[in-house]
């Protein structure tokens, strides 16, 4: 996910580092990236989309948050959707009428079991649930869910549940061990200063819990 008013320098520099990280991530394997620029016009969020898409490779989609008129204009692969944005049911809605619909992700961030299972009997692909963990960013939020939380919900729907809220590379693997399909974070990403290491790192783990 990113955040590039955490990034140095002007508007113009924030966007080319903020280019260039997502770039760096999609080149280390990472499989989604969720722009989530809240405060961009509809014309500036296109023209970031459509960068992104030209330099990261297919093998990684771009997602984008809550516009899913800019999304599916600009062929991104995805949209992921907060509790308080356009409903899935609304997305899934207009993606009926579209005919790349079966190749358009909707995501949904959720904080409680109750909207988890409303996002997945809506048709929701995957949904990030949190905060697992206490982080400034979702202390709005209220307190974190915790792990046993974590795996009441994954145990709960179908569909992947990615966990968000104060990931480190530490806990990542507790999260897995919860049943969660992977982890979404801003920080642990956007901060790193490797950032294919830390894939590598994370990957391994994960994979480790899961053999184990």
């Amino acid at each position: 996910m990113t955040d590039r008013k955490a990034l140095p320098g002007s508007a113009a520099e924030q966007i080319r580092l903020l280019l260039e990280r997502m770039e760096m991530a999609a080149l280390a394997r990472v499989d989604r990236i969720q722009i989530r620029e809240k405060d961009l016009s509809g014309r500036e969020l296109a023209a970031l989309v459509e960068e992104a898409i030209r330099r990261v490779p297919a093998s990684c989609r771009i997602l984008l948050n809550e516009r899913l008129d800019v999304a599916w204009a600009m062929g991104a692969g995805g949209v992921h959707l907060g509790e308080e944005s356009l409903s899935v049911k609304e997305a899934r809605r207009f993606l009926t009428e579209k005919t790349r619909g079966e190749d358009f992700l909707v995501g949904a961030s959720t904080h409680s079991l109750a909207a988890t299972r409303a996002a997945e009997t809506a048709g929701a692909d995957y949904v990030i649930f949190g905060p697992v963990f206490a982080t400034p960013s979702k202390a709005g939020l209220g307190p974190p869910h915790g792990l046993l939380r974590l795996a009441e919900v994954c145990g709960s729907v179908s569909i992947p549940v990615l966990s968000i809220g104060g990931i480190t590379l530490g806990n990542a693997r507790d999260c897995v061990a919860a049943g969660a399909a992977g982890i979404a974070a801003i920080r642990l990403f956007q901060d790193a200063v490797d950032v294919a290491g830390l894939a590598q790192d994370l990957r391994e783990g994960c994979e480790e819990q899961n053999r184990g």
